[in-house]
This record gives C-alpha cells, sequence and structure tokens, in this order.
C-alpha cells in the first residue's frame, strides 16, 4: 500500500508553518515506518526531501482566488500517481476537490481529514462528501459538528504525540507556573486567562508573534501580574517549557469579543503536547476538549468565558503541588493509552484496508 499525503498549507523555508502541516507531517512520518508514504506540501519553489523513510515534496503552487490557504497546483495529478490511497488533509480547498475527483477517475482510495480553515472551492456548489471514501475525524467532537454522526463512513482517528521528544525529564523543576500555547487569536480565551489568573502565580505565554496591536494590547492587560510573553519558540525551548509548567492551559471559547467562532478546536493539539510531558491540563468546556481532558483526574474542566474558574482551579494546583504532579502523572499516562502517533496509524490504515476490503468484495 502507498500512501500519499495532501496538505494544502504552505511549508516555509524554515520548514513547518501551523498546525495543519505539523498534524499532517508527523502522521505522515509515523506512518512510514508502517508503509511507503510520501506527503505533498505547496511552496514558493520546488523541492523534495526526506526525512527517514518518509519523502516530502514541496510543488510550487498558485492560490486560488489569492487566498494563501489554498494553494492549487496541477503537478499534484503527477504524484498521485504513485499512490493507492490518498489522504487529504483538508476538505474545502480545491486541490482536495480535484484529488477526489482523480482517484474516483483512476480507481485509487481517497479519504479526507479536516483540520478547519478552507477556501473557494466547488464544495460551495455541490456537496463533496461522497467523493471520499472516508472521512477520518481528529475527535468525535468533530465528526459531529461537519454532520457526520450518522454518515457509515465517518470515523475517529484521533491525534497524538511524539511521546519520545514531549516528555518529563527529572531534572527539570516544575517552576513554571501556568503555561498557555498557541496562536494569539481571539477564539483562544487568552484574554479571559490573564484575567483570571493569580498576580501571585506566573503566567507563560508562547506563540507565533501576532500583529502589533494584538501584542499591545495583550501586553497591556498583563499589566501587574507575572505574564511573561514569548514568541516564535523552536522545538526544543518549547518542551523545555511544558516540562516547567505547573500546568498547561487551553481556554478557547466560542463567544469571542469580536463575534462568535463555531468550531474553536478540533482536538486540543497543545493540551497533549502538555501532558504528554507530565504536567496537568486546564481547559473550558469547549468543542472538542472535554474529550482530552479527564476532569478531576488529568486536570480540571472549566466552563468558557470565565476568568475566575479559571483563577480558581490555577490557584488550587499552586496550593497543591503534590496532587498536581499525580494529576500530571496521570495526564501522561492518558496519552501514552490514547493519543499516540502509532495507534492514529493504525486506525488510519485499518480505515484504508476496509475500503480496499469493500472494493475486493
Amino acid at each position: 500500500m502507498r500512501v500519499v499525503h495532501v496538505v494544502p498549507a504552505l511549508f516555509g523555508p524554515r520548514g513547518l508553518v501551523g498546525g495543519a502541516e505539523r498534524y499532517a507531517f508527523e502522521l505522515a512520518r509515523h506512518m512510514a515506518d508502517a508503509v511507503p508514504t510520501t506527503l505533498v506540501g505547496f511552496g514558493e519553489t520546488a523541492r523534495e526531501e526526506w526525512h527517514g523513510p518518509l519523502r516530502v515534496q514541496t510543488l510550487p503552487a498558485w492560490h486560488v482566488r489569492g487566498q494563501r490557504s489554498n494553494p492549487f497546483s496541477l503537478a499534484i495529478l503527477r504524484e498521485l500517481e504513485h499512490a493507492d490511497v490518498v489522504h487529504c488533509h483538508q476538505h474545502h480547498v480545491l486541490v482536495s476537490s480535484v484529488a477526489a475527483a482523480w482517484c474516483r477517475v483512476r480507481g485509487r482510495r481517497v479519504f479526507v481529514s479536516d483540520l478547519g480553515g478552507g477556501g473557494w472551492d466547488v464544495s460551495a456548489y455541490v456537496a463533496t462528501d461522497g467523493w471520499f471514501h472516508g472521512h477520518l475525524h481528529l475527535s468525535e467532537y468533530s465528526r459531529q459538528v461537519f454532520g457526520h454522526a450518522s454518515n457509515p463512513r465517518a470515523r475517529v482517528v484521533g491525534g497524538g504525540v511524539d511521546t519520545a521528544r514531549f516528555s518529563p525529564h527529572a531534572a527539570v523543576p516544575r517552576d513554571g507556573g501556568a503555561l498557555f500555547v498557541g496562536r494569539l487569536l481571539p477564539h483562544k480565551g487568552v484574554g479571559d486567562l490573564i484575567a483570571g489568573v493569580p498576580a501571585d502565580l506566573p503566567l507563560t505565554i508562547v506563540g507565533p508573534r501576532p500583529d502589533d496591536a494584538t501584542r499591545a494590547g495583550l501586553e497591556a492587560s498583563a499589566l501587574g501580574k507575572l505574564v511573561t510573553f514569548r514568541y516564535d519558540l523552536g522545538d526544543e525551548d518549547l518542551v523545555h517549557e511544558y516540562r516547567r509548567a505547573l500546568c498547561v492551559v487551553l481556554p478557547s471559547v466560542y463567544r469571542t469579543p469580536v463575534g462568535e467562532t463555531k468550531v474553536p478546536e478540533l482536538l486540543g493539539q497543545t493540551l497533549l503536547e502538555g501532558m504528554a510531558c507530565g504536567a496537568p491540563a486546564l481547559c473550558t468546556r469547549v468543542a472538542s476538549m472535554p474529550e482530552v481532558v479527564d476532569d478531576g483526574v488529568t486536570g480540571f474542566v472549566v466552563p468558557p468565558n470565565d476568568p475566575a474558574a479559571l483563577g480558581d482551579r490555577l490557584a488550587w494546583l499552586a496550593a497543591h503541588r503534590e496532587r498536581a504532579a499525580a494529576m500530571g502523572l496521570a495526564a501522561r499516562e492518558r496519552v501514552l493509552r490514547h493519543f499516540t502517533w502509532d495507534a492514529v496509524v493504525a486506525r488510519c490504515l485499518a480505515a484504508y484496508g476496509a475500503e480496499a476490503a469493500k472494493a475486493a468484495a
């Protein structure tokens, strides 16, 4: 079985850019240990590179209607010729619809995982759900919110963590306080976290550098508190922050100061990374996150848009360090049981194989 993953997002000169690329890359990298696998992405120039047994092919692309998240190149068809199975990592973009139609004509199996976002596509005019042999979701919430609860071709494959890289380290003390990791967007609820964090508890906020107005506003709101902003960290520094954190926090919301967000989190990747490093997790009762955090066991789940609830749980963790450490151990065990890339690969291969069996019957 030869598998080609297609991620319609840009690979920059310094590597991966954003969560969608990282999810697709890590899944493909681990899948390459089991079956021949290629990951196709898009960038400014053509480039081929190898990551162990994984081949990564970057194609130069134009952007549909100028949308940076919607690249397309006809060269994708040449890459698909080598595939028995094609796995697209976005539904509503042109490259996925073209890949699905081509696979149907050429007798290949084609699957899709929706990672959020999208752009102009023929799916705005015709239903394309049936073009895919299967919809492979990151969470049960994802399956529900995209209307696939009763779709027999939709299954949950979940998300994973590299548990060797994201792991605790006995030499790193847990002296970092609360930790948020993510893009500083309105639906991430960072304003609620800053408002709720106790004045004597350190909070570290890690993410890509935002625009000047967002950065200035958040930094102004943190005055008088022990808040540190760290922008554009590499993976090694990020893992260090997870290892030293009292807890990892993801306070995402549906209702933001600038409007509503219907799908704020399809998985909660940073919760998983922090948990894998032995940190308990604190999240809001929003979207997929209650599927990740076992309330009262691996961390806490609180209502959204409630700074006081966030502050109360943070204060409890700070005052009960031994119990917080036990929650962190339970959090890592939960990741090892349910959120490894090997498990995600096995679920994907099972989905691919089930469709092959149907075709052969």
